[in-house]
Parts: C-alpha cells; structure tokens; sequence
C-alpha cells in the first residue's frame, strides 16, 4: 500500500495525473523547437498539419490518371504555390512536395531568415528584435516571430524607420567608410 501523500507533495503533483499518463514521442518535436527557437508549441503542431496536409495534396494529385487534363494544372499550381513560399527549392517535379516537413515552414520564419541575413547573430536575439518592434516586412512593421516570410518578400525585411537599431548600423557603417576614405552620401530623409 503506498503511504498518504504530504501537503507539499500533494502541492508539487497537483498538476500530474498517475493513472491517465500519457506518453508522448515529442524528442524530435522538442530538438525542432529549441533549433528554430520556436516558443509555442501551437506554431510547431500547425507546421506539423500543414505539411501533413500539403503531402496528402500531393499524393492525391499523383494518383491521378497520367493524361487527365486537370492533373497537369494542379501540379503546376501546387508547384507554383510552394516555390513562391520557398518551401521547395525549384518547380521541377511533384516528388519535392513529399520532403516537405514542418522544419521546411521553420525554415521560412522570419527570425531564421534574420539570421541567414546576418541581420542577427541569434534566433534569440533576432525574436527579440521582433518582439519589441524594430523588424519591418515591406511597409509593415511585423512583431510576430511566427510570421513566415514568402520568396518575393525576402528582400523586404529591414529594420523599422525609427529604430535604434538602425541608426546604430548606419553610424557603424559611416565609421567604416570613413577609415576607408569611402565617401558615402546620405538622404535627409533617412536622418528622421
């Protein structure tokens, strides 16, 4: 028989149920969630749907009969859909669409690609960034660390306006073209 548990464990156990345990196979989750420092599971486990879903698509559109006129439309549509959010490095063939996994969306996350562009040194770093507001996508200011970033848009991500940040870049970047008798001209309205 096993003893009356103490006010204190009862308060450390409260929130563990022994008799409804569930086991769950989360090591490949959790090591995919600390590389792309994603902080709410919610975001993996959609990752996680929409490539379930995208791959299903695709199996779908390969049973199709090889003559069927539609067959061909939706392939390129499929294609087109997935190059042009860089989820797939080219449109060649409907094959591509069955490595797509929940890292291929983390990989498009805008801090992962704050990095790539060396706009950050770290995933923590640059989620912080995003979190308080300094991290443009266009004309919007993005402060969402889950926002997924589209092949077009890439070129787009900068630091906002008015961010100490950027200000900082740019007197870095005058320094250097100073020590480097590079003269660098700069626009007014980049002074407001």
């Amino acid at each position: 028989m096993v003893r009356k548990l103490k006010f204190h464990e009862k308060k450390l156990l409260k929130k563990v149920d022994f008799l409804a345990w569930e086991v769950e196979n989360n090591l490949h989750e959790i090591k995919v969630m600390r590389k792309f420092f994603i902080q709410r599971r919610e975001d993996y486990t959609l990752y996680n749907k929409l490539s379930r879903h995208i791959r299903e698509v695709a199996r779908q559109i390969k049973e199709m009969d090889q003559n069927h006129p539609r067959r061909i439309e939706f392939t390129h549509q499929l294609l087109e859909k997935l190059h042009s959010m860089g989820l797939i490095p080219t449109k060649r063939s409907l094959s591509l669409a069955d490595r797509i996994t929940a890292s291929s969306f983390c990989r498009r996350r805008l801090p992962v690609l704050m990095v790539r562009n060396h706009m950050s040194e770290t995933l923590k770093a640059a989620t912080t960034f995003i979190e308080q507001g300094h991290v443009r996508v266009g004309p919007h200011v993005i402060d969402d660390p889950a926002y997924l970033v589209t092949r077009s848009m890439e070129d787009f991500v900068s630091w906002k306006d008015t961010s100490k940040i950027k200000k900082h870049v740019q007197e870095y970047n005058d320094l250097v073209c100073t020590t480097l008798k590079i003269r660098r001209v700069r626009d007014d309205f980049d002074l407001a």
